[in-house]
């Protein structure tokens, strides 16, 4: 891959960086994120990937832009109030960098696409609101050896952590099942700089993961508290024996078996 004179000007900061180069930029433009929510999270998310020249990002999310999305998921505009977000997300990457393909999926995940949408991509963000939809995100990478990053944030403080197949725990190891007393940014509130930061983390472990390189929060579950200003990263063990999907003797073996695990039971915020 030969990079044009223009490309060469848009990445030269990435040129002086002896981790990433010429040869590290072609990887990027090689490259296929899904990112999964074109919500608060996904908006800088998005943006940054595609800054950084990942030259494919799917784009996953069934809904419209709200008027009240606005004051975090800087993505969108006024102007799209109405439209959907995949759409109006396609739109602010081609502003930003026509290197970018991006590739839409205007549907809500189920136990019976997850596997089908995630298959042709090289590593899934999480950028979704709801702890169904992110355990089913989970168990579909578990399943499908995909490489993934979470996250989550409500009020003034977000989480990241990192799976890598054979390489360390998941979100069950985590957290086990769906929290049963969680609530939504719609019902807690979220102050929108806080998603900016987590999902800005999120892009920077998927553009690690794809150049080799730096330590990614695998094993690892990052917490900011943005009201504070203090951020830490803490180890969590692999649930070998007891993770029900990653574990020796894991008991989901199946996303159609569990679907009633995915089900969303309660009301959220428009993709956080």
């Amino acid at each position: 891959m030969k990079l044009t004179e223009e490309q060469a000007q848009r990445y030269s900061r990435h040129f002086v960086l002896k981790e990433v180069g010429v040869s590290g930029q072609k990887k990027l433009l090689s490259a296929k994120v899904l990112v999964i929510g074109a919500g608060a999270l996904g908006s800088s998310a998005i943006m940054y990937l595609a800054a950084a020249g990942v030259g494919t990002i799917g784009i996953c999310d069934y809904d419209v832009v709200d008027i009240s999305n606005l004051q975090r998921q800087i993505i969108h505009r006024t102007s799209s109030v109405g439209k959907e977000k995949v759409v109006s997300a396609e739109h602010a990457v081609g502003e930003l960098n026509p290197d970018v393909q991006v590739v839409l999926h205007r549907q809500r995940l189920t136990a019976d696409n997850i596997q089908g949408v995630i298959e042709n991509y090289d590593f899934i963000l999480d950028c979704t609101d709801r702890f169904e939809t992110k355990f089913l995100i989970n168990d579909g990478c578990v399943l499908s050896k995909k490489p993934y990053c979470h996250a989550g944030v409500v009020r003034f403080g977000g989480q990241v952590m990192t799976y890598v197949p054979e390489q360390g725990p998941c979100l069950r190891c985590l957290l086990g099942n769906v929290p049963e007393d969680s609530l939504t940014c719609a019902e807690a509130g979220v102050l929108g700089a806080v998603t900016g930061v987590i999902g800005s983390i999120q892009a920077l472990e998927a553009i690690k993961y794809l150049l080799g390189i730096g330590q990614l929060l695998v094993g690892k579950v990052l917490r900011f508290d943005g009201l504070n200003v203090h951020m830490g990263v803490t180890n969590f063990a692999h649930s070998d024996e007891g993770c029900a999907v990653c574990g020796v003797n894991p008991t989901i073996k199946s996303l159609a078996e569990n679907r009633s695990d995915y089900e969303i039971k309660s009301c959220g915020c428009g993709g956080v």
